[in-house]
């Protein structure tokens, strides 16, 4: 039997050998009290690349960003984001319940930015009716969307200048820099705190690093605190970790090839697609999506059912993994798959928009 083709997402990636080496050979300690060797190296390993004094490690990036949150605002205060972001939308509204931030939600534009001038105007005036603006927060890759320099910047302006703090949910972070071809230090240059997964593309088993200031990484480790702790010998993931800095960064761009190639062969079988770094969506009537699901696994191609389907790349995913996926798409729209949902290719819904 061929082996899964799993497009859920990147977060289901497997430790590979060499991963699992560094893992078992882990020199270990207790990360409460602060002397597990190998985490210090990840968090002083990490603040090098990202240009930043200090890290700390999170078993979840939800519980990084909402120490981040929580260590910029106080009990009250208002954080402006975007609707779209996974801070404020799934992240079963942290903020709000545990970090007591009001959140104002602004519509992310297609490019997954935020309108700078919808930005400003709702920086609230220093009036007690109003909760007051602390931060501002925004995400690198957004649906996969990479957000350029230039946009940055100019939102780190803004920010400076009305005296908002700035937090990047850079879960794909290094997604965007190979993207754009540069380092994750320059891309994330200004801001006052980033939170990056080791999880998702770089293919560690668990773990988030939060970087900032050291006094910012101290507020942070007490927010963690609160939010449930430290680890104890936390080194066994924080050598899976460094691994995944070491040899999985420069491999992303191989994801976004396979990424393209499949929207490439999901817009030839007639499909819309919509496709960046190592996301693609396809649109799929509502009452079609299970029948599809169904089918795919049947393939033993893994998605996660809805009419906007989201197919993830990675590095459990190769280019024969690719060309299966395609095939398998190709047999349901030929209605040769054999199940009720078959679609024949003169279907009205071939070619819908993106939804």
């Amino acid at each position: 039997m061929n082996a899964v083709v799993d497009l859920r997402s990147d977060t289901v990636t497997r430790p590979s050998p060499g991963m699992r080496r560094a893992m078992l050979e882990a020199e270990l300690g207790d990360d409460v009290f602060g002397d597990d060797p190998t985490v210090n190296r990840l968090q002083e390993r990490a603040a090098e690349i990202f240009g930043f004094e200090a890290a700390l490690l999170f078993p979840s990036g939800t519980q990084s960003n909402l120490a981040a949150l929580m260590s910029h605002c106080q009990r009250g205060d208002e954080v402006i984001i975007g609707a779209e972001q996974h801070s404020y939308r799934y992240e079963a509204g942290g903020l709000a319940v545990l970090g007591s931030i009001n959140p104002r939600a602004l519509p992310n534009r297609a490019d997954g930015t935020l309108e700078l001038a919808q930005v400003e105007a709702a920086i609230n005036a220093d009036d007690p009716h109003f909760a007051r603006t602390r931060l501002l927060a925004l995400e690198n890759t957004i649906g996969g969307r990479p957000i350029g320099r230039d946009y940055l910047e100019q939102a780190l302006a803004l920010a400076r200048r009305r005296g908002l703090a700035t937090h990047l949910d850079g879960a794909r972070i290094f997604n965007a820099a190979v993207h754009f071809g540069t380092s994750v230090k320059a891309l994330c240059a200004g801001f006052d705190s980033v939170s990056s997964c080791l999880s998702k593309g770089l293919g560690a088993p668990a773990g988030t690093l939060l970087v900032g200031s050291r006094e910012f990484i101290a507020r942070a480790r007490r927010a963690r605190k609160i939010l449930g702790g430290a680890m104890r010998q936390a080194g066994v993931l924080a050598a899976a970790g460094l691994y995944a800095l070491e040899h999985n960064v420069e491999r992303l761009a191989v994801d976004h090839r396979n990424a393209t190639r499949l929207a490439d062969g999901l817009r030839a079988l007639g499909l819309a697609v919509e496709s960046h770094t190592n996301m693609v969506f396809v649109a799929v009537p509502a009452e079609r999506v299970a029948a599809l699901a169904a089918q795919l696994e049947k393939a033993n191609v893994l998605v996660l059912p809805a009419a906007r389907m989201r197919l993830v790349t990675h590095l459990d995913v190769d280019a024969p993994g690719i060309e299966r996926a395609i095939s398998a798409f190709g047999e349901f729209l030929s209605g040769n798959a054999g199940a009720p949902g078959g679609i024949r290719t003169h279907d009205p819904w071939l070619r819908r928009p993106i939804l």
